[in-house]
């Protein structure tokens, strides 16, 4: 059970319930995290813009790998909602469930390309905090990523970031959106 309680639905604006209502026609349900952002709503209207930035049709990162990257950071950051919503996502965007088994595991699994092993290391490295970005990685993020798709990268990890240790703190559980998301942090 979350730690911060969501308000009664009468209780958030009308441009909030619009959210809301579309939440509940793309998942099936309002999302616990956005009710808890909608506490704030001038908060909840900043983080829902940024997210639809990074999520958008045309971002230069395949919609797979931003899902993937997604999951990865939220496992670091033990964001048990996160994995659910984000495996989810992966699973709808085409991925399988052996890449999500491997996700913890991706430097030595054979179902990540170069390219998404560079774009994963990155997200690890991003959010370990202990760890710095070495020129060595930018030089391989370089060798697959333009500075624009670099830019993009290090946007939604951030946002990522925040997301996960936001729902982590608040001890935000998972909706069961996906059968198989991956518990292991790794």
């Amino acid at each position: 059970m979350s730690k911060i309680k969501s308000k009664p639905d009468n209780k958030y604006p009308w441009y909030l319930k619009l959210f809301f209502l579309n939440q509940r026609r793309k998942y099936g349900a309002e999302l616990e995290p956005a009710k808890v952002w909608g506490r704030v709503p001038r908060l909840f209207i900043g983080v829902a813009t940024l997210f639809g930035a990074l999520d958008r049709k045309k971002s230069p990162i395949d919609s797979q790998l931003r899902a993937l990257i997604t999951v990865r950071v939220s496992q670091i950051n033990w964001c048990e909602f996160c994995v659910d919503i984000n495996s989810s996502t992966v699973l709808k965007r085409g991925g399988s469930d052996t890449r999500l088994k491997d996700l913890a595991k991706f430097r030595e699994s054979e179902h990540f390309t170069e390219k998404e092993k560079a774009a994963l290391e990155y997200a690890e490295i991003m959010t370990y905090s202990e760890h710095k970005v070495t020129d060595e990685l930018f030089k391989k993020l370089t060798s697959h990523y333009n500075d624009d798709e670099i830019v993009e990268l290090t946007g939604l990890i951030a946002f990522q970031n925040l997301s996960s240790k936001f729902n982590s703190a608040l001890d935000i559980a998972p909706q069961g959106f996906c059968r198989v998301a991956p518990k292991e942090r790794g």
